[in-house]
This record gives structure tokens, sequence and C-alpha cells, in this order.
């Protein structure tokens, strides 16, 4: 199991509760699925745990959950705190609204708080420059005026994002190149596209999916409201899937029926933005998903052929040949 955040890269801690899963300090788990998840507690985004590593992780969570006793619970989630410090989320069968709202509320909201108090504190600042600088004379009319281009030349040199081209290179990228992103058809598929001086850069494929999640992030920097977060759940409730959602979003920008009909995705109304991003997770979680399922199978056949032979080597000499005629003469259709 890995001990960072595979979105912030931030350690994820441990806990010493777990012996099976010893990472963590809230872990989401879902017995009927066999799904665990480990949850950061600084950016709220959840991590799945390596198929390998999660049956007797996801045994003991549901074990332990029944013994907490200090646990608040629906129909269909619970979350309870053992006393050693370590959350658990008991996901049972909840409505997709359900589980969204406690799945991305927590990031959402805490993105919201960070975004009011940081507000607040360069407010706070920038007032105490202002009136200190009047009381001894230094600031002048023309410094004050010029103030808000000074904060905005500061935020726009800033490099907020930094992806890997398909060649290779670092790419950093600023606010202006952020805000005039777009998402663009490109034969069946899409791609992400940022402008940078007179070269625009092109993602696609799996890596405009990437390219495109960690994008949302910084756009949804701000976080949003409870209301904010059951508007963008909404969104993909009614495309019955996020997939479905996303492939509808995609195309409309594509061809121009959104983000101020050029494809920029900073112009698109903020909770679809919410649900954009809500989406683009949960499709990188299902690959995930599909890639370790394609190698269980792998192994099952592997597994199967070496079965097959050992059994062989067990029979009697003939024997398999008397199952097969055995077997043709069940045969209906011979």
């Amino acid at each position: 199991m890995y001990n960072d955040c595979m979105f912030c890269n931030r350690p994820l801690g441990a806990n010493e509760v777990l012996e099976t899963l010893p990472v963590g300090r809230r872990l989401a788990f879902d017995s009927a699925k066999g799904r665990l998840w480990v949850v950061c507690r600084r950016c709220e985004r959840w991590n799945l745990a390596p198929l390998d590593e999660r049956w007797e992780a996801v045994e003991a969570c549901e074990r332990m959950f029944q013994e907490t006793r200090l646990r608040v619970s629906s129909e269909n989630i619970g979350l309870a705190r053992h006393s050693e410090g370590l959350d658990l989320v008991r996901i049972g069968s909840p409505l997709r609204g359900e589980f969204a709202a406690w799945r991305y509320g927590d990031q959402f909201g805490r993105r919201r708080r960070k975004a009011f108090i940081y507000g607040a504190a360069g407010a706070a600042v920038f007032g105490t420059i202002v009136v200190g600088g009047m009381a001894t004379g230094i600031l002048s009319g023309a410094v004050l005026g010029q103030s808000g281009n000074f904060v905005n030349m500061w935020m726009n040199g800033r490099t907020r994002m930094k992806v890997r081209t398909p060649d290779g290179r670092l790419l950093k990228l600023k606010n202006p190149h952020i805000l005039k992103a777009r998402i663009q058809q490109v034969g069946e598929g899409w791609a992400v596209t940022f402008k940078k001086g007179r070269k625009v850069e092109v993602f696609e494929g799996p890596e405009a999916e990437r390219v495109a999640g960690l994008l949302m992030t910084r756009l949804n920097h701000a976080g949003g409201s409870k209301r904010r977060v059951q508007d963008a759940v909404g969104q993909i409730e009614r495309h019955g899937h996020p997939e479905r959602f996303l492939d509808a979003t995609v195309r409309q920008l594509g061809r121009g029926q959104l983000g101020g009909g050029k494809g920029i995705i900073s112009k698109i109304e903020a909770g679809t933005k919410l649900a954009l991003e809500m989406a683009l997770h949960e499709e990188r979680e299902r690959r995930a998903l599909d890639g370790q399922l394609r190698g269980l199978e792998i192994i099952w056949r592997e597994e199967e052929e070496i079965a097959a032979i050992a059994d062989d080597l067990l029979l009697p000499e003939g024997a398999r040949d008397r199952i097969e005629v055995f077997r043709a003469d069940d045969d209906p259709a011979r």
C-alpha cells in the first residue's frame, strides 16, 4: 500500500489499530463490493487500496465498525470513530446522491473554508498596509490605485500547475494558461489544450483525462457549499452515471456549446465544474479497477491451466478419454 496520497502527494498518516492496513487515519469500506479507500485528511480525496491488500482489511474494518460504540449511521452509510482515533466510513447500498455527498462534500467544503480564510487574511494584510501607509504618508494615491494590479500581477505570475507533456517536457502553467484551457474534440475522442505564447500544448486519450482531473482541482480551488455539491450530484444523476455525464459534457465543450462558445473550461457554470471533477475522478478509479480485474483474469487463466494439468496427473491412464465419451453421450446436440 502506498503511504502518500495519489492526488496531493502528502503523507496519508498511519494508524496502530488495523494490522492488515496500518496506513491512514480515515478508512472507507464497502464490504459487499470488497472496496477499501484511504481518505487523505489534507485534501479529502479517496485513495483506492490495491486489490490484493484489501480483503482482510475490509473484514477487519467491518468487525471493528460493529464493535465501536461511537458511531452514527443512516440506512446506507455509517461513520464510526475508534478510541485510538481511526475513523471508519462504512458504505452499505447508498443512492448515488447520498454516497457522493459523503465522498465529495468534505473535500469541497474544506477547500471552501480554506479559500475564505486565505481571502480574509489577505484582505486584512492589505488593509493594514493601506492604513499604515496613509498614516505615514508613504503610500500615494497613485500607488493605492495600482494596488489591485500588483495583486493580479503576483497571482498571475505564480506557477499553479505542473504537468509532463507526451514528449517528456515539464510544462509549468500559470493562472492565465489555466483560465484559457479548453476541451476540444479530436476524431472520436477529445483533448485538453493549453496555449503558451504561440505554442498550443495538446493532451489526448488517457493523458487528457489525467490532465483534466488536475486542471479541475485548480479551477475548483474555492470548493463549494453543500447546496452546490448537491447541484453537481444532481447533474450526474440526471445522466444516470458519471461516465455518461462526462461524455455529454465533454461533447458539449468540444462543440462549443459550453465554455462561452469556445470550449473554455473555466467559463462553465460552477456546479458543472464540480460535477466534472467528480466524474473525472470516478472514471479514473473505474479504469484502475478494470485494470486490476484484467490482471486477475490473466492470473486465473494461468492458474486454471496449471490446475487442469495437476488434476490430469492424478487420474488413471485413459480416464480423461472415458470422461469425454460420457460428455458426448450426454450432449443432446450430438
